[in-house]
């Protein structure tokens, strides 16, 4: 059986509206709140000036494995927070691969000894402070280009 943990996810960027339903479905088969006893995630409710912010109650190892990967592959930024083995934060700024940061219980971000001997100096370690502690931007929905225009602007 998986350990079960409380969750939450930030989830921001540019995503095409014929994707929305998608999105929706994944949100919905992990039971994303946007409060965490509230009612499910209404697409019509995205918030406009903040990050989409979701939260669950008991997942499995702490992560949206699905929604996760969603994100990746279209590019949203994302940033979840999770109790498993001790709290965490996995940052995906929208490209590369995402991170994973050791927080306390307060979701303040901490290094390990091991950590700071590998990062090595000063400036390393402050660009590190700075990646774990990304929040992304608001979740914009835009209607999609006719497909003529998407050829055009990739051909």
């Amino acid at each position: 059986m998986a350990d079960r943990v409380s969750a939450r996810i930030a989830i921001g960027g540019t995503l095409p509206r014929s994707l929305l339903d998608d999105l929706k479905q994944h949100i919905d088969d992990e039971d994303l709140r946007v409060d965490w006893e509230g009612e499910p995630f209404d697409p019509e409710n995205l918030p406009v000036d903040t990050p989409l912010d979701l939260k669950a109650h008991e997942v499995a190892w702490g992560y949206f494995e699905q929604l996760e990967q969603f994100c990746r592959d279209h590019g949203l930024a994302y940033v979840r927070c999770s109790g498993s083995f001790g709290p965490d934060r996995e940052v995906f700024t929208g490209s590369g691969e995402p991170r994973s940061h050791a927080v306390t219980e307060d979701d303040e971000f901490v290094f390990s000894l091991e950590t700071i001997r590998e990062l090595g100096s000063i400036a390393a370690i402050e660009a590190r402070a700075v990646e774990a502690n990304f929040t992304p931007g608001p979740l914009v929905i835009v209607d999609d280009l006719p497909s003529e225009c998407a050829e055009a602007t990739h051909g």
